[in-house]
């Protein structure tokens, strides 16, 4: 359970698959669970940016301590990322962090060998070990420039 006067994360995954992958990012011995949670699906990326919007864009600004991570497929859309970030409040953007996988999580999964679980995992692992291993693989190496600006913000909150 998260404390929300103290710095925390809300990641508000698109469908269940995206969850299953959140929920094994948990799983990391690393983390500090108190510091994350992982909300129910959104419904689609639309829907999860349009349900940010309507609840919890409302809710960051009276808790100033919360970031959120909206968890997307990027469906082999390159404009996607640049809808969803021009769809973020301007006061939160600093804030809000969009992740996903390039194409679906279905095909990350299929490529690594890995349950959707164990991918969030491996994900956890090379966040708390500083390394890219997954992150660095075809289908998600487009998410390094949110990484590189969740670095300072959420990787300390999160990992001991």
């Amino acid at each position: 359970m998260t404390n929300n006067y103290l710095p925390h994360i809300h990641v508000l995954a698109e469908d269940d698959a995206n969850r299953q992958i959140a929920n094994g990012f948990l799983l990391e011995p690393n983390l500090d669970n108190r510091a994350i949670k992982v909300l129910q699906n959104g419904g689609g990326w639309g829907k999860t940016l349009e349900e940010f919007n309507k609840k919890y864009a409302s809710e960051m600004r009276q808790l100033p301590e919360r970031m959120m991570v909206l968890l997307i497929d990027f469906d082999d859309d390159e404009n996607r990322f640049s809808y969803v970030e021009s769809h973020i409040p301007d006061d939160l953007k600093s804030r809000v962090f969009v992740l996903g996988v390039l194409s679906e999580p279905e095909n990350l999964k299929r490529e690594s060998k890995k349950t959707f679980e164990e991918i969030g995992e491996a994900l956890a692992k090379d966040c708390s070990d500083n390394k890219n291993e997954l992150w660095g693989h075809n289908l998600l190496k487009h998410n390094k420039r949110e990484l590189e600006r969740m670095a300072t913000s959420v990787k300390p909150i999160l990992f001991k």
